[in-house]
């Protein structure tokens, strides 16, 4: 069985923000397989149901972005699942381009407190995720803004191709196809270059410390 996680924050208000690319994207998946996640449980909105043969619990933390790692420990207890297997997480990247997918196996929190809170609760980095790209943040821009802000009809356009590779990448991950997923999902080569200096923002619907690269 696998528990899909998709991080946002809660209530009408942030809806459609690309903070909350990862509900987006649980949305489409349940959409996709009917799937419906209206179960509040565990700090969060689950569905169970089944993805090309495969056990899955689909999930919306309702805890804010800060804090979804306790929804995920409560998760991962509850069912009795291997963290570092049977859990995926997807969340937004402002490192990457407009509806680009990385996917990984492992990886440091990268400056998104949704992960890194994530990692403290489940004491490992290592799981694998599908970070979706939500594009770079302007000069001058304040981060927490621009992370909750909307995306405009061009990117939105964008964002749907964007949603239809991940729930195709999800697809491939649970079938023991990661590496796979990584070939034709990952488009651009991992520089490693790291961008720093992105003032941090504390508040509970916040999620970045910096921008980065893992």
């Amino acid at each position: 069985m696998y528990i899909i996680i998709g991080l946002g924050n809660p209530t009408a208000q942030y809806e459609g923000t690309r903070h909350n690319v990862g509900f987006d994207v649980i949305d489409r998946l349940g959409e996709k397989y009917n799937i419906a996640v209206d179960t509040k449980k565990h700090k969060a909105y689950i569905g169970k149901g089944m993805i090309d043969g495969q056990k899955v619990i689909l999930v919306k933390p309702q805890t804010y972005m800060n804090l979804s790692g306790e929804s995920v420990r409560e998760l991962v207890d509850y069912y009795k699942v291997d963290a570092e297997e049977e859990v995926l997480v997807i969340y937004d990247d402002i490192s990457l381009d407009v509806g680009q997918l990385r996917i990984r196996k492992k990886g440091s929190a990268g400056g998104h407190n949704g992960i890194k809170n994530i990692i403290a609760h489940l004491g490992t980095q290592v799981f694998p995720r599908i970070k979706v790209g939500v594009g770079e943040k302007p000069k001058n821009y304040d981060l927490a803004d621009y992370v909750l802000g909307h995306f405009s009809k061009a990117e939105r356009a964008q964002m749907e191709e964007g949603y239809d590779r991940a729930t195709e990448a999800v697809r491939l991950i649970l079938a023991g196809e990661i590496d796979a997923a990584m070939n034709q999902y990952n488009k651009k080569a991992d520089d490693g270059i790291k961008m720093k200096g992105v003032g941090v923002y504390g508040s509970s619907f916040g999620a970045f410390e910096g921008t980065g690269r893992d």
